[in-house]
Formats: structure tokens, sequence, C-alpha cells
């Protein structure tokens, strides 16, 4: 072995046998292994495939060759084993079946709507334009916020900065290789998005301007991703930051925008919004491209700049310095994680017999971190509410509210699938199946945790978005009121039914018959005020009970799949994706569709052309639609809370045998029917 202190490598004559010596921190390291030192999933490629263009490297010093094979070999890498990867053609393919039945979705609603074709075209290149934002937008969350992350929590991040190897070599092989999915899936939805060029409505030049800003929102949401996982070590700290910081991307600057605006007495404020990627797809369609222009110039300095951050933290960020100067247990990091020495008695205590329940819950930041988002949301729109009128404070507070759910939505789906994944990682899932604990134990300790974590902090939520749901119902039959008396004062035809209780507004559109509106309209008749009446009081209740029913009936389908996601997915945030997109974004799609079909043939259609009581069918059209979709949405949850619950019960144990990332096993082929062999006849005559 030769011991060159200026080479990095060195070989031995026999060439069977290959080490390294690497120098870190004035230490040499030998490894006489040369198949232990980096995690190369042999698995996945030939070993003659990638040793010698690695061996190159190594020997090459840290020179690399523009044109030769040894510029950016974990990019070539990592790219060779995503092409190989079946979710890589699956998520395309997958893309464009989406698009095509979204698109197809969007064109019957249009054209039972009747409307014309620029309109049809024009509505169909929105929602797939900002469906692609949306899904752009949390590409970073999925893909990219644990990548390397989970690198340093195995280990094998600091093995590979003992080569030559740079930041910015790991850090584009990981964004590379984890961003191949996303962009190819966008890709597939381009040519989709392209039809509405021969619908009409849209102009090429914007459908490239769209088509540009999306591939850029997709970029800036990897390159926040990445930079949260250089300096992360938790997968779910790590998603959780990554939310906070596209939020802040998103919609920081349309906010610091419209508080300028507001205080400014003539026109409008926009500077800080250029770092949005929403509001560069918004400014596509826009007369004026140079605003267009420096939106997409902002966000990808914006973009690069993370990256580059990334690329230097990287070769730092993966070492663990030990605190000097208080004990690790006294320290203000671990009393917010763990709580109090007093608080950790009396968990231990209260939790004797259940160890699962006390594994889970001994951590406290989730729930505090759920307090906290609560109490910052409602400080920030409270002032906005306040400053607003009466009718829209709680439409306003319904719908943020609304927008609110969601994060908790991924939150508690993280938390669910996060137990599992962890325990058969570590092999701790093992040794409770060794123990005396029961599988059914095991689960319903999972199911008890999530309970104590996150039930508080959900009810406080859900009776905030019922308060705000039945206000808003109440808001809404105003508003309908108010444009039932807007239509009958512009027709001059109008029929007003009084029973004592309810007014029953009558508006007679072109295509019905018109009846004259009679003089004897009493001052009570005339101000529709639905909201005094006792049965709007009655559907403001039974709005806000079918959303908080909807809302908690979707948690219990979130925790129940979410843990069977985390038993049978190879990482957190790919358990979280799958329960997200398979319990709430695919069943909202078809959910929506259907109730649109049913508000658009049935409800709009039959009061429009048939004479009858329009301003009633108003007040009661969010009541109807409501009711249709939340009882679909409830059975959905029932069928997937009773799904996973018994394939938990049944399977977790065999689930748990089967371990991470190993291939299903497969029962070998029946082995062929033997044949006895003849018996053995001794001829008459012969010997013995």
């Amino acid at each position: 072995m030769c011991r060159k202190r200026e080479n990095i490598f060195c070989r031995s004559a026999t060439q069977t046998e290959i080490g390294w010596k690497f120098r870190l921190a004035g230490k040499h390291y030998d490894n006489h292994d040369g198949s232990s030192w980096l995690d190369l999933e042999k698995s996945d490629l030939d070993r003659a495939h990638y040793e010698r263009p690695l061996l190159a490297l190594i020997s090459s010093g840290g020179r690399f060759n523009l044109f030769g094979l040894n510029f950016l070999p974990i990019v070539g890498r990592e790219l060779r084993v995503a092409s190989r990867k079946r979710s890589t053609f699956i998520v395309r393919f997958a893309a464009a079946v989406v698009g095509l039945l979204l698109g197809a979705g969007c064109l019957i609603l249009q054209k039972v709507s009747r409307t014309s074709a620029s309109q049809i075209g024009e509505g169909l290149f929105y929602a797939l334009a900002w469906t692609c934002l949306a899904a752009g937008l949390t590409a970073g969350l999925f893909f990219t916020s644990d990548c390397l992350s989970e690198e340093k929590r195995e280990g094998t991040l600091g093995l590979l900065f003992l080569t030559p190897l740079r930041g910015y070599d790991v850090v584009l092989g990981k964004l590379l290789a984890t961003s191949l999915r996303g962009f190819y899936a966008l890709l597939a939805v381009l040519p989709i998005l392209a039809i509405t060029l021969l619908v009409g409505g849209i102009t090429a030049g914007q459908y490239w301007k769209s088509a540009l800003a999306l591939v850029n929102a997709l970029f800036v949401s990897l390159a926040a991703g990445m930079l949260v996982s250089v300096i992360s070590r938790d997968s779910q700290k790590a998603l959780l930051t990554t939310i906070v910081l596209m939020v802040l991307i998103t919609f920081g600057g349309l906010l610091v925008d419209g508080i300028i605006s507001e205080r400014m007495t003539n026109g409008s404020f926009e500077f800080f919004s250029l770092s949005s990627p929403g509001w560069v797809l918004g400014a596509a369609g826009d007369p004026a491209p140079s605003q267009y222009w420096r939106g997409v110039l902002v966000t990808q300095v914006l973009g690069w700049g993370m990256l580059a951050l990334t690329c230097l933290l990287a070769p730092i960020s993966w070492q663990e310095r030990k605190r000097s100067g208080i004990s690790s247990t006294r320290s203000w990091a671990y009393m917010w994680k763990y709580g109090s020495k007093r608080r950790r008695a009396r968990w231990k205590l209260k939790l004797t017999g259940q160890p699962v329940v006390w594994l889970i819950c001994r951590e406290r930041w989730q729930s505090l971190v759920l307090w906290v988002a609560i109490c910052a949301v409602v400080g920030l729109l409270a002032p906005a509410i306040i400053g607003t009128e009466a009718d829209d404070r709680w439409m306003m507070w319904y719908y943020l509210g609304g927008l609110l759910v969601l994060p908790l939505y991924l939150m508690v789906a993280s938390q669910a699938c996060r137990f599992f994944v962890e325990a058969r990682r570590n092999g701790f899932l093992e040794l409770i199946l060794t123990s005396p604990t029961s599988d059914r134990q095991i689960v319903m300790g999972q199911w008890r945790a999530l309970r104590r974590m996150f039930g508080l902090p959900v009810i406080v939520l859900l009776s905030m978005n019922v308060a705000g749901a039945a206000l808003s119902q109440l808001s809404f039959n105003r508003f309908a009121a108010q444009v039932s008396q807007n239509m009958a004062s512009a027709t001059n035809s109008v029929t007003v039914t009084t029973n004592g209780t309810i007014q029953v507004v009558t508006v007679v559109t072109n295509t019905a018959q018109t009846v004259p509106a009679p003089k004897s309209l009493t001052a009570r008749s005339r101000t529709f005020r639905f909201a005094q009446d006792w049965k709007a009081a009655l559907m403001a209740i039974l709005a806000a009970a079918i959303a908080a029913l909807t809302a908690g009936a979707n948690l219990l389908a979130i925790c129940w799949f979410g843990m069977w996601m985390g038993m049978t997915s190879r990482t957190a945030n790919l358990a979280t994706l799958k329960t997200i997109l398979f319990v709430q974004v695919v069943p909202w799609f078809v959910i929506a569709f259907g109730s649109g079909i049913f508000a658009a043939m049935i409800m709009l259609r039959g009061v429009i052309n048939a004479p009858g009581q329009p301003g009633l069918w108003m007040a009661w059209y969010p009541l109807l639609t409501a009711a249709a979709s939340g009882s679909v949405t409830i059975a959905k949850d029932i069928f997937f809370i009773v799904w996973s619950r018994t394939k938990l019960l049944r399977s977790l144990r065999k689930q748990a045998e089967q371990g991470m990332g190993q291939a299903r096993k497969v029962k070998p082929p029946p082995l062929p029917r033997t044949v006895s062999p003849p018996p053995i006849v001794v001829a008459p005559g012969a010997p013995g």
C-alpha cells in the first residue's frame, strides 16, 4: 500500500484491493474496502458501469475535465438511477392522464353552461395553469426538502465530502435526480395546455410566457426545498420549514405591496410582488410585458441564490458539533422538544403501560407549533377582517379559515406517517414486535398519540371554522337577496310572495315569461332581509355542521391512511405525498366536478328556465351543493378509515418483516412432480 501524503488515492499492486487515504482536519482515514465507503446502490447499477468513472474522479485529485467523464459525476449517476426508476415514468403518465381528465371536465362544465368558445378556452387555460402552479409550488415539499437531510441522518453525506467532490457536485446531483419526476410531469401537461390555442381565447405569447412561469415556479420550489434540507436533519421539521418558506415567497411580497397600496392615495405599488411565482404567472397575460420579465428575473435570482447558498452550506452542515457550557438535557432546544423535567416525569407515570403513546407524545413541538400557527393566523387576519364591511368579513374569514385547514391536513398526515417510517428504518418496530405488545396495541397506541397531540388544537380550529361558516352563510343570504333586488329593479319584472315569515323573490329573465311587478309592495318585503328569518339561520347552522363534519372526517381518514402509508413507503415525505394525494387531492377534483355538473345541469338551468323562485334558490344553493359534496366526502373518508384500519390490524407484522427498500417476496414456482423410480426386479436365478 503506497503512503503518499500528497495523493488522496492509492492503489495496491494486485489491483484487487482498493484503498483510499483521506485527509480531513489533519487526520488520515484508510479504507481498504472499496464498496463500503459510499452507498452506491449496486443493485441499481452494474459495478463495472460506475467503478471506472468514480476511480478516475478520485485519482484526479479534484481536477474536473469538462469534456471528460469526470465532470459532475454525481449528476450523471443520479440521473441514470432516476431514469431506471419506475416512478419516473408512472408520474409522467399520471400527470398526462390527470391533465386530460381535468381539461375534459372543464370543457364539459363550460359546455353545459353554454359559454362561448373563447370563454371555454380561457377558462380551461387558467384552470390547468393554476393547477400546475399549485403542483409546482408544492414540489419542493415532497421532492427536495428531505433529500440532503436524509443523507445526514444515515451518515453518508460526510463520506461524500471525504472525496474531492465539492458542494455543487452533491447539490446539483440531488437536485436533478429529485426534480426529474416533477419536470417530466410538467412537460406532460404542457401539450394539453396548448390545446387552448386551438379552442381560442389565448394567444401564443401568453401560452409560452405561462409555460416559462410554470417552469420558473417549479425551480424556485425545488431550490427552496434544497436550502431547507441542507440545514435540517429531521424530515418533519424540514417539511414544515419548507412550507413556511414557500408561503413567504409566494404571498409575502403580495401582502407587503397590498399594505403599501392601501396607504397610497393613487395607483398600486408592485415591487415586492416580483418575487412571487404566482404573481409572475398572473402577469403572463398582462399587455405590458416589462413587469413579467422583471418578475422572471427576480425569481430566477432568488432561486439561484438559494441554490448557491445550499452549495456553500453542504460541505459544513453535515458535521455535528458538541455544545459546550450546558448539558444536552438542559438546553433550550431540548426543553422545547421534550418539555421540563417535571413534565417528562409526569408523562412517564401517566402513560405507564402505553409505551407507543409515550414514545410518540414525548415530543411536544408539533402541538406547540400548531398552537403558534393558529394564534399567528388569527392575529394577522383580525385587522383585515375588522377593516372590511360586516357581510364581507365573515365570508373572508370562512374562506381564509378553510385555507388554514390545508396546512393542518399536511401536518397531521406528516405526523401519522412519521412513526412507522422511522420505526422501520431504525429497527425499533421489530423490537416492539418481539415484546408482548400485540399488533392492535401498537396501532391503537399510534391512534391515541395522534388524538393527544392534535385533538384540542383541531377542536379549536374547527370551532372557529364552524362559526365562520355559519356567519358566512348568513352573509351569502343577504348577498343573494341584494342580487335579487338589483335584478328586479333592472328588469322591473318581479314577483314577491310573502307568508308572514319569509319573502320569496322571483326574478324573470329574458328566456322566461315576465310578470309585472305589483305596486303594493310593503316596506318589509322590499328590504329582502333573509338573515332575520329562522330558515336562514337554520341554513347557516346546517352549512356549518356540514363543514365541521367534512373537515373532521377528512382528518380521521388522513390519520388512518397515513399510518398505513408509513408502513408501505420508504420515506416520510413520500408517505405524506401519497396520503394527501389519495385522500384529499384526487377525491376533491372528482367531487368538485360532480357537484359542478349537478349545479349546472339540474339546479341552475331548472331555476332560470322555469318560472320559480331564483332568490330562494340562490340562498339554498351553497347549502345544497355543500350537502351533496359533503355526503360523498364523508362516504369516501369512511372507506379510507375502514380499509386502512383493517390493513393495519391484519398485515402489520407481515409488512414489518419485509423491511425497508426490499422487494416483495414472491413465492417460488412449485417444484415439478417427481416420478418414483421403477421397482427393481430380481431376475430368476440371479445371485442374492
